[in-house]
């Protein structure tokens, strides 16, 4: 059974749906960000101030290629993670890619971004990141979801998309 990997802006969606879509699938939900955090031993923002952002792409490749290895899962990438192909392209290969395409202005208004060391730069960084790696999200996705009223209406669009 081929995992389903969720990938998007950080924010805007990933790990909840993900949530509701292991709920509703039977199957296991893996945040690759929750997953680095519970091997380091540290937050995220620790990993960055002490370690810098290389070793954390690092420890995403890492788990990348460890999910991919899987099957049946729901997997929630971090937003970075596709931006690195040694850890993307195994994922892509391996499961059906849903790009969550989530307005980023509505994403910075409507989440918090405290502990998301790459969004501390204000409102028009992050939708210039997000201008950024979109057409790269865009690439690795099989599918976009642009749907976002509520979360179980984006889980049932993914559904749809994936025909299951």
């Amino acid at each position: 059974m081929k995992n389903i990997i969720l990938i998007g802006m950080m924010g805007c969606g990933k790990t909840t749906c993900g949530r509701l879509l292991a709920r509703r699938l039977g199957r296991e939900l893996v945040d690759t960000d929750a997953l680095i955090v519970e091997r380091e031993g540290r937050s995220i923002p620790d990993i960055f101030a002490q370690s810098g952002e290389d070793y954390f792409r690092a420890r995403e490749v890492e788990a990348a290629g460890e999910l991919a290895r899987r099957e049946g899962l729901i997997v929630a990438c971090g937003g970075g993670l596709p931006l690195r192909p040694a850890a993307m392209d195994p994922l892509r290969e391996t499961g059906t890619v849903i790009f969550l395409a989530r307005d980023p202005g509505e994403t910075y208004d409507a989440e918090s971004m405290a502990g998301r060391p790459l969004a501390q730069d204000g409102r028009a960084a992050f939708l210039a990141r997000f201008r950024q790696r979109e057409p790269v999200y865009r690439a690795a996705a099989h599918h976009t979801v642009t749907n976002f009223s509520d979360p179980e209406t984006t889980v049932q669009t993914i559904l749809e998309v994936l025909d299951i």
